[in-house]
């Protein structure tokens, strides 16, 4: 990111806004969740049903990176950015989630979970001495239906459809604004999702894709034809 002639100096202290009402130590949060792996999701609300796509991260020296996240049986996280700032907001919530099921003897709503975790966000471009979370979320999970909330660093938060966080996300985002309808079968929200991931890397293959299908029995993994489309 550039800073304009006459900018320099306000991109040191969150509590700063620039001349133009900028607060550049967000933006660059925001350059982080842009240099993460995209995950892209989509809901089917007639089938209480919601998609993820990532990139497979195979190594033979290393567990690969986990990029969705369990909250509690009905919610799952999945992450754009800095890792290790998605683990610390990530165990906040579980501990939100375990807090509402002790006080209330009920699992807490998607939308709590998303507005909690917006909230604290939203915290850390207040204060000196701290920097915004340089991660995006797709929060996703079913209560009466299907819900899925972006969050991103500056506190931002949404419900949406269908969402791409991460790299080449703009790209995707404005793919699905154009493709997705409601309705969808699960077939056919799997090809969209496998046609905007190829979106982000025109060399990306189809079995380097990973789906999950989260419903009300839990999340699982699927096996998608290797056989490009």
């Amino acid at each position: 990111m550039e800073l304009m002639s006459g900018e320099m100096g306000y991109d040191r202290a969150i509590t700063t806004f620039s001349p133009d009402g900028r607060l550049f130590q967000v933006e660059y949060a925001r350059e982080a969740v842009k240099r993460g792996g995209c995950v892209i999701s989509v809901v089917l609300e007639a089938e209480k049903t919601i998609l993820f796509c990532t990139k497979k991260r195979i190594s033979t020296v290393s567990v690969p990176i986990e990029k969705i996240f369990k909250i509690d049986k009905h919610i799952y996280i999945a992450s754009a950015g800095l890792i290790a700032d998605a683990r610390v907001l990530i165990n906040d919530a579980r501990i939100k989630a375990q807090q509402n099921q002790l006080l209330y003897d009920e699992p807490i709503s998607v939308f709590s979970v998303a507005k909690y975790i917006a909230d604290k966000k939203q915290l850390y471009t207040q204060y000196a001495g701290v920097r915004p979370y340089g991660v995006s979320f797709l929060i996703a999970g079913i209560n009466d239906k299907a819900f899925l909330y972006e969050t991103d660093p500056s506190g931002f938060m949404m419900r949406a459809k269908a969402r791409a966080i991460g790299l080449t996300a703009e790209k995707i985002n404005e793919y699905l604004e154009k493709e997705f309808k409601n309705n969808l079968t699960q077939k056919q929200a799997i090809d969209l999702l496998i046609n905007a991931f190829k979106k982000s890397d025109s060399k990306l293959k189809t079995n380097q894709a990973s789906i999950f299908i989260l419903t009300t029995q839990g999340i699982k993994e699927i096996n998608i034809d290797k056989t490009e489309k």
